[in-house]
């Protein structure tokens, strides 16, 4: 038993710690738990807005090795409670490209940059500084691991998240980039004949986006890390029909005159979400729309998946193309990949794409399910930087094309 006194002079303390797997994971999915994506919460959300319910993250556990920190929020006392957690990466990436005078070609500016992957504070602890001290702990980590720049995501109509991270811990707009969202439907997309679909190898991946996209805004220097990583299903090449595939440098040496390619990532495997308080009415339009398509699936009735328990989806990243038919051959992926999702049990195949990428017309999405403006923030960390040519990278314009790394979806 602890005296009234000694609660008194705990009253109101919160310690930061790293996070210890078998010690805190109770208490961190806890925390999880009671924070509802894209509320006032400060939540990092994947989809905002849908059909004007809230949507909720329920599980989310890593399944992959990058150089990571997790960090906590703990009240002090005897009875000590998990009020608060954040998690963050390190990776070099992308900030911009030059071209040398004795060059051709451009090559790529990297930089170290840190990425905030979630902040959560529980609803009881709310108002109190957590967030700022969280966020606080987590730049020291990522200043002593040499990242030069932390950028975050969040909803730009999440107020107190934008108040935290721009007005109380020095960060900026900085990007705008489009979340796309595609249902899976209960019959299989048929795939257009004037395309060939081929699978390649993760080194032939490797070579194709270093070679093609190594230039691109957030391009990870560890591509081939993410390739090779098991919850990546493939990548994808869309080509003109009687196109013969024969090697990824028989490609690049003469590609045809359009081509798309994209990889796709088993997000399901990481977390799950779940539409609540939807209406009872529109869960029995959307059951009835399944219930069409499943009984009559050569019609290709649009049915809206159940989303209103825990669902899953496919992630689609690394999406690009040349050519006039650029567009047409990524839509024929996509529908690839929502046949794969569909075989995969998914509801959903979603992708994040820069807000003027011009291959948008070749990706099939709900807009009522997307996201037309994400909102990425970023804050320079060290007083020295290397991006070369690019100066600040925090002052640069967009480019029209980002790289999304599904490791931090």
């Amino acid at each position: 038993m602890v005296a009234g006194g000694d609660h008194d002079k705990h009253k109101g303390k919160v310690l930061i710690r790293e996070y210890e797997a078998e010690r805190d994971l109770a208490g961190a999915e806890e925390v999880d738990r009671s924070c509802e994506v894209g509320t006032s919460g400060g939540a990092v959300s994947l989809f905002t807005d849908l059909l004007g319910d809230p949507v909720c993250r329920v599980r989310h556990s890593p399944a992959f090795i990058m150089l990571s920190m997790m960090k906590l929020a703990e009240t002090a006392g005897p009875e000590k409670e998990i009020v608060g957690l954040i998690r963050g990466c390190v990776k070099t990436v992308t900030c911009g490209k030059k071209t040398p005078r004795s060059a051709g070609a451009s090559v790529p500016v990297y930089t170290k940059a840190a990425y905030i992957l979630g902040l959560r504070v529980s609803p009881s602890h709310r108002r109190m500084g957590i967030g700022v001290k969280l966020v606080e702990k987590m730049e020291d980590w990522f200043r002593s691991q040499g990242a030069e720049y932390a950028y975050v995501a969040t909803d730009k109509e999440n107020e107190a998240s934008l108040r935290l991270f721009t007005g109380r811990c020095g960060y900026s707009k900085f990007r705008t980039p489009s979340i796309l969202v595609q249902p899976v439907f209960a019959h299989y997309q048929p795939l257009s004949r004037s395309a060939a679909v081929v699978r390649i190898p993760p080194e032939e991946a490797e070579t194709l986006y270093r070679r093609r996209f190594s230039t691109t805004e957030f391009f990870p220097r560890d591509i081939d890390a993410v390739l090779r990583n098991r919850l990546s299903l493939g990548t994808f090449l869309a080509l003109p029909a009687g196109s013969r595939w024969a090697g990824v440098h028989r490609f690049l040496s003469n590609p045809p005159d359009s081509w798309a390619v994209v990889s796709v990532w088993d997000s399901m495997s990481i977390f799950h979400l779940e539409v609540r308080g939807a209406s009872l009415l529109r869960r029995g339009l959307a059951w009835t729309s399944r219930a069409v398509d499943r009984a009559l699936p050569w019609l290709r009735i649009p049915s809206f998946p159940d989303l209103f328990r825990p669902f899953g989806g496919y992630f689609l990243y690394g999406l690009g193309g040349e050519g006039p038919a650029a567009a047409k051959l990524l839509r024929v992926l996509c529908g690839h990949a929502h046949n794969m999702a569909l075989a995969g049990s998914c509801c959903v195949v979603a992708t994040e794409v820069a807000a003027g990428e011009p291959l948008i017309p070749g990706i099939p999405h709900w807009r009522r399910l997307s996201c037309s403006e994400d909102l990425w923030c970023i804050k320079r960390l060290a007083e020295d930087y290397s991006d070369g040519s690019v100066g600040d990278w925090t002052h640069s314009p967009p480019a029209s094309s980002i790289f999304v790394d599904p490791r931090e979806v």
